[in-house]
């Protein structure tokens, strides 16, 4: 099973370079699943590789001139303190289980791989679906008020995704481009920059509290390989228009989601 986890790691390279997210999404079935690493881990160790992917794909996107540093920046800020905080504090103190429904105890490792298929299917949603026609409501808005709306969401996907463990380019790029309204090959480039720094500091908080359990070679392995695939997937993305890259992303985060959803929903069953 672990040959096919180091396959499989390519492709989770190669969604990051086609699309600017993803990697997490195959990240943690792979440690999990193929790998089998406990989903708590499994989380930390997402952040570290899809971190590393991240920052090295999004250097190549820089030279491209895909990246909007200056939203970028006002998304990440709040969005790195979310992370932190929530895999320095928040997840090491948690019960476990967290809590029962009737005779069935909800452990954290289950609770962790439901909220993150939840979210996943909520994210594929918003892509897929079709814009209605009738104007972009967000162009009303004061730099101001745009410049909250983007620190709002920042700090709520970095909490979200810190709980998870997960880069979040399945919650970033349709937060740049729903809401913000970011062209989708401008989006990819920032998602990546934004993923490598929140995921490598949201890393340090695990340093902290589960340094001593981590398999640095498994890691470096599985992080060098997916950078393989990275570069295959920026080659790639050269040739996908813009609005085959949204709608595919979106129905690969959908199945990636319900996969993870019925597994999880079996579990309890």
């Amino acid at each position: 099973m672990e040959l096919l986890g180091y396959f499989a790691s390519i492709f989770m390279g190669l969604s990051l370079g086609m699309i600017g997210g993803g990697g997490s999404i195959l990240t943690v079935p792979i440690l999990v699943y193929l790998f089998k690493i406990d989903p708590i881990l499994a989380t930390a160790y997402s952040l570290f590789i899809v971190g590393l992917t991240a920052l090295v794909g999004g250097f190549g996107y820089l030279k491209k001139g895909e990246v909007d540093l200056k939203t970028g920046f006002i998304f990440a800020v709040p969005s790195f303190v979310g992370v932190y905080f929530t895999r320095a504090f928040v997840v090491p103190h948690l019960p476990d289980p967290v809590f029962s429904v009737g005779s069935t105890a909800i452990s954290k490792a289950l609770l962790v791989m439901l909220v993150f298929a939840v979210l996943m299917v909520a994210a594929s949603i918003s892509m897929i679906r079709k814009k209605k026609s009738g104007g972009e409501p967000r162009k009303e808005l004061s730099p101001a008020a745009k410049f909250g709306l983007i620190s709002l969401e920042g700090l709520v996907v970095g909490t979200v995704t810190g709980f998870v463990g997960a880069g979040g380019g399945f919650l970033i790029i349709p937060a740049l481009v729903v809401l913000v309204g970011m062209p989708m090959k401008i989006a990819v480039g920032t998602s990546l920059f934004i993923i490598a720094a929140k995921s490598l500091i949201g890393f340090t908080g695990d340093l902290q509290s589960r340094g001593d359990m981590i398999d640095w070679t498994l890691m470096l392995t599985v992080a060098g390989i997916a950078i393989v695939g990275l570069f295959l997937g920026m080659s790639l993305s050269k040739k996908v228009s813009e609005a085959t890259l949204k709608k595919g992303f979106g129905y690969f985060v959908l199945v990636m989601g319900a996969f993870i959803l019925f597994d999880q929903i079996n579990h309890l069953i």
